[in-house]
């Protein structure tokens, strides 16, 4: 006999599912792995098993036996000093979501002749947390000044798509959003350190609608983005063009890649039905 808090059967089709059902279907340690999987970053690609304990809130016993089985399916590898790493079939169930989502699809066709147009890497990113995440990077062999990758998450308040896409927000979201973390990763020179200082440069976007990455993401970087909007109006992501700084002053930056850039977007929110 089933547990008294266990449903006998998943419910039927167009049955009420209230907050009570749902957690009734929670499966604690699903999630608890999910959550040590979440743990790795581009910035903490390994980590020892104390730490993960620690961070998932576990025995380490609990946390142990949680890495073996992510070990024992592929999803974990051990390192020889005794750290785990996420293992290549994370990396394929990354890609196989990102290739399923509209969005990526869609913009694949104008990226690659926004990026043919131009002669530039070309990247599409959205919001996640007080990071962009890149979902699209066509790269051009010369930048040679950001590791960037599909996938990556880098700093939204230095880059350009993260400036586009944050100057749509309430002040209220931006302060909850952008935490002491959220201004550091960066290092150009020109990098923004502050709410108080990136908000001006948000009013000027949101006026315009692009915004520029003047060396703030890293040393001899330049990039200008703009937004993509779904069928409702909202801005659902950004483009942009990146170059080498020293080839593209910014009065070229904008003359030469903006009217691409602007044109690709606009086709890809087109094929979003946005206007």
């Amino acid at each position: 006999m089933p547990p008294r808090d266990e449903p006998t059967a998943p419910p039927s089709e167009g049955s009420a599912e209230g907050p009570a059902s749902k957690r009734s279907y929670h499966v604690e340690a699903l999630a608890k792995g999910l959550r040590l999987l979440g743990l790795f970053s581009e910035q903490r690609p390994s980590m020892k098993l104390t730490d993960m304990a620690a961070e998932t809130g576990v025995p380490l016993p609990t946390a142990f036996r949680m890495a073996a089985t992510l070990v024992t399916e592929g999803f974990l590898e051990q390192l020889s000093d005794g750290a785990y790493r996420p293992a290549p079939k994370v990396l394929t169930l990354g890609f196989s979501a990102l290739r399923g989502m509209d969005l990526v699809q869609l913009a694949d066709g104008p990226l690659r002749r926004l990026a043919a147009v131009t002669g530039q890497t070309v990247n599409l990113g959205t919001l996640s947390d007080d990071r962009v995440l890149y979902l699209i990077r066509l790269r051009n062999n010369d930048l040679v000044t950001a590791n960037i990758q599909v996938g990556s998450r880098l700093p939204a308040v230095s880059t350009s798509i993260g400036k586009v896409l944050l100057s749509g927000l309430r002040d209220a979201e931006l302060k909850e959003r952008l935490g002491k973390g959220a201004f550091t990763g960066a290092s150009g020179p020109n990098a923004i350190k502050s709410l108080t200082a990136l908000r001006p440069a948000l009013a000027e976007i949101r006026g315009r609608g692009w915004a520029v990455q003047d060396e703030e993401l890293a040393y001899g970087l330049r990039s200008v983005a703009a937004p993509v909007s779904d069928a409702s109006g909202a801005v659902v992501a950004a483009v942009n063009v990146a170059v080498p700084a020293m080839e593209f002053p910014v009065g070229r930056l904008l003359d030469e890649l903006r009217p691409p850039l602007l044109d690709a977007c606009g086709e890809i929110t087109r094929l979003l039905g946005g206007r």
